[in-house]
């Protein structure tokens, strides 16, 4: 659910807010589809309410054979007393092996994340992570109210942002061209359609399957209609409307020093530092508030200049529930940036540009604004005005345990929640009160990625503890949305025992994404700041001796970054240097140009397969030229002859295969 702040924190308040600001890129996607809900409500005006023996008329899809297409009107104001309705976009995959009662009549409705993202692109990946269990039930996906085909949100305001604009004009001009209909689409509406489509679909019982926002959805079904629910599949806990905590992200906050203490286990930031979290409170407590500068080097080895703030530090990590390459490159950026060298943080913050998670991909812009902004509870009176709501918000930052939030601060808090925005908000419902009902204790499955951030483990355990028989599954080295990102086969196997009636096991002793299945995915070195803190390899001595290993460290780096920084254009895969320079790899083998990993050190060459030949340069090396051969790296450099053996070197076939595998990994 959480959607982390853009790379521009602006720290003007009047400026849009930061975590706002990325969900409004993708909003416009699904706003030709219908027409703006300001512009639709006359239309709309004439429905009162969908008849009570509503069917959904199913057809064949156009662009697909395995799903049927059909629609189901229901009212906007699902008590009737406000004009209007809203047209669900539904689609079907039939069970191909219907079981005996009562699976053979109850269906599994997917509820995808956000709020505001479109279910029905996601649809195969429902139905392919979900397995048997939509072998023997139907599996109903459907654009809530609001997104994709159903009726998207839309206004001007946000969909062509001008530079700047001021979230006191933007924000409350969206709301009021949305109008009256924002009361009308939150969790309690969407909680309405799931029931109507139910009963119009012929169902007794569904298994509710939510990912993210989608488990705040189905933990309220289960709350209204329990008597309907077959089971609940909690993927990445959101919690039931409420608590001031929850919207401001502090569990996020909380669980910091956690991730952090995990990535780095048994020993694995050895290399780097004893304590990451005390590195990353230091750094951010030496920047004073202000962004650090620094460059980095695109993939045709020019320079550029950018900032990095603390907003920047918690986006990476935060991020990093769907990109596992972020964080493992995270504790020695911020080591290195804490010992004065920026190089590796500027080039983890340009990645971040583009990695964006699942969650936030297809994401309208005003469904989520207007969900979050109704439905969320924050520190602030809504009848006051807006300069009053940010001064009532920042003293209940202000008035935080600072150790509940370290090594963080209070902007970070409210710049990471969605205060910014929700405080410009016209409200047209009343603040939610808080929902102390107990979960009914229905059959109930939690998926909780041990490395989450966004919706941490402990939001798992709270839910858990409401519903007395549910069964929790923590799984390692995983972040955000489990069934879509364990590498492993614990959780899937899990809802297979779940749905069995047989024990479920937990995932000791199953693989590691990062040190076992993914072993690339290791906390990356720190790197040096000078040639003359390299090493000198056994065998060798003085300056020919640290400049092979210079090379060797620049190779490895490398690999790593075509890996997992590397952009895809004309068939190649391209990177910059740390320090300078770029590499290109395609089919044809791999070129670096003046690739700058050790300062005053330049590595330029060819490789095909794992032979290849370089020449070393810079103002610091000795140069002359090495010669790769399988595991060997070899020559004369400085007019000394030189050797490296069991060199893990470049392997131009593997990095051209691996990097296109790594790149479709959906880590988001």
């Amino acid at each position: 659910m959480t959607l982390p702040p853009d790379r521009e924190t602006a720290r003007s308040r009047a400026e849009l807010p930061v975590r706002f600001r990325l969900v409004q890129l993708s909003a416009g996607k699904f706003a030709a589809v219908f027409l703006a809900a300001c512009v639709c409500s006359g239309f709309l005006a004439g429905f009162l309410a969908a008849p009570s023996q509503a069917q959904i008329e199913f057809a064949a899809c156009g662009d697909s054979n395995d799903y049927a297409c059909g629609h189901l009107t229901v009212p906007l104001d699902p008590s009737g007393q406000t004009a209007g309705a809203v047209t669900l976009a539904i689609r079907r995959h039939r069970a191909p092996a219907p079981s005996s009662a009562p699976a053979g009549n109850d269906a599994v409705i997917a509820l995808a994340g956000g709020p505001g993202q479109a279910a029905i692109p996601l649809a195969d990946t429902f139905a392919q992570v979900l397995g048997p269990i939509v072998s023997t039930r139907d599996l109903i996906v459907y654009d809530q109210r609001g997104t994709g085909l159903s009726g998207a949100l839309s206004c001007a305001a946000f969909e062509k942002p001008k530079p700047h604009q001021r979230a006191g004009v933007a924000i409350p001009t969206c709301a009021n061209q949305i109008g009256a209909r924002r009361a009308y689409f939150t969790t309690t509406q969407s909680v309405t359609d799931i029931e109507a489509i139910r009963q119009a679909g012929g169902y007794d019982k569904l298994v509710l399957y939510g990912t993210s926002y989608g488990t705040r959805v189905a933990e309220q079904y289960a709350q209204d209609y329990p008597t309907h629910v077959e089971a609940l599949i909690l993927d990445s806990v959101v919690p039931p409307v409420g608590q001031v905590s929850d919207s401001l992200q502090l569990p996020t906050f909380a669980a910091v020093p956690r991730i952090l203490s995990q990535l780095c286990a048994d020993g694995a930031c050895a290399h780097i530092s004893r304590h990451p979290s005390d590195d990353l409170r230091l750094l951010i407590a030496r920047m004073h508030g202000k962004p650090l500068r620094t460059r980095w080097i695109d993939a045709r080895g020019r320079a550029h200049e950018l900032s990095v703030s603390s907003d920047d530090l918690l986006n990476i990590l935060v991020t990093g529930d769907f990109n596992l390459s972020l964080r493992v490159d995270f504790p020695a950026a911020v080591r290195s940036a804490f010992d004065g060298d920026y190089a590796a943080l500027g080039r983890l913050a340009e990645r971040l540009k583009g990695a964006t998670g699942s969650d936030e991909s297809d994401i309208n812009g005003e469904l989520y604004a207007t969900t979050v902004c109704e439905e969320q509870t924050f520190p602030w009176d809504r009848a006051a005005a807006v300069s009053a709501r940010l001064k009532q918000v920042e003293t209940y930052l202000n008035g935080l345990p600072r150790a509940s939030i370290a090594p963080f601060g209070p902007r970070n808090v409210q710049d990471l929640s969605d205060a910014s925005l929700c405080a410009f908000w016209p409200f047209a419902t009343r603040a939610p009160e808080l929902d102390a009902a107990p979960l009914p204790n229905v059959p109930t499955l939690i998926l909780s990625g041990a490395d989450d951030l966004r919706t941490p483990t402990a939001q798992a355990h709270a839910v858990a503890a409401q519903i007395p028989d549910a069964q929790l599954l923590v799984v390692p080295d995983v972040g955000h949305a489990v069934l879509l990102n364990d590498f492993t086969t614990c959780s899937a196997d899990a809802l297979k025992a779940f749905f069995a009636g047989t024990p479920i096991k937990s995932c000791k002793g199953a693989p590691t994404v990062p040190r076992a299945f993914l072993g690339f995915l290791s906390p990356s070195p720190i790197a040096p700041r000078r040639l003359t803190a390299v090493t000198v390899p056994n065998g060798t001595h003085g300056l020919p001796g640290r400049t092979l290993e210079a090379v060797a460290l620049t190779l490895r780096d490398v690999s790593h970054q075509l890996l997992l920084q590397g952009s895809f254009t004309k068939n190649a895969l391209r990177a910059g240097g740390l320090r300078g320079g770029s590499v290109r790899a395609s089919s044809a083998g791999i070129v670096l140009r003046a690739l700058s990993y050790v300062p005053g050190v330049t590595v330029s060459g060819h490789f095909v397969h794992v032979h290849g030949t370089l020449h070393s340069g810079g103002s610091a090396a000795a140069r002359g030229v090495l010669h790769m051969d399988g595991k060997r790296l070899s020559g004369v450099l400085g007019g000394k002859h030189v050797q490296l053996n069991d060199f893990a070197g470049l392997d131009s076939t593997l990095l051209a295969s691996g990097a296109r595998a790594v790149s479709a990994i959906h880590f988001g």
